[in-house]
């Protein structure tokens, strides 16, 4: 009899609340908070994730992110570009606070509301995001509902 492999199951069940919108009193930075649920918890918890807006614009730029946004939205009829270019720009950002809020759990989170703040694990996101790199176009080519060009 053959025992086949144990699934395993993430430890965090993570998805989105909101964001990213700019943080109140805070010029440079944006957050996205997101409803977070470990599996031996009985109720989650909301994590806000901030992060600067100037590591997301060196982020950008490392991964010639504009360039290719701009690439891969070139078939979109002109009318709805922008809104498109908008949407990706968005769902980088939310990679970007999911790869930093996945560091932050890394590191123990406790069960309660908290937010974990922009000076944060920067060098690890920064790694992070690098090593992320096609999964968060492919992730952004399918919100998009687009191909690779």
């Amino acid at each position: 009899m053959t025992t086949l492999p144990t699934p395993s199951h993430p430890q965090y069940r993570i998805s989105l609340f909101y964001g990213p919108e700019p943080v109140d009193g805070a010029e440079g930075r944006v957050s996205c908070v997101f409803n977070v649920k470990k599996r031996s918890w009985k109720a989650g918890v909301q994590i806000g994730v901030e992060v600067l807006a100037s590591q997301v614009a060196r982020l950008r730029a490392a991964l010639g992110f504009d360039a290719w946004l701009h690439m891969v939205t070139a078939s979109v009829a002109e009318a709805e570009r922008e809104s498109y270019r908008l949407r990706g720009d968005e769902v980088f950002v939310q990679e970007v606070c999911t790869i930093k809020l996945v560091a932050a759990l890394a590191h123990d989170v406790g069960q309660e509301n908290t937010s974990v703040p922009a000076h944060l694990y920067i060098d690890d996101v920064d790694r992070a995001v690098m090593d992320a790199a096609a999964r968060i176009k492919a992730k952004i080519l399918a919100e998009l509902d687009l191909t690779a060009a």
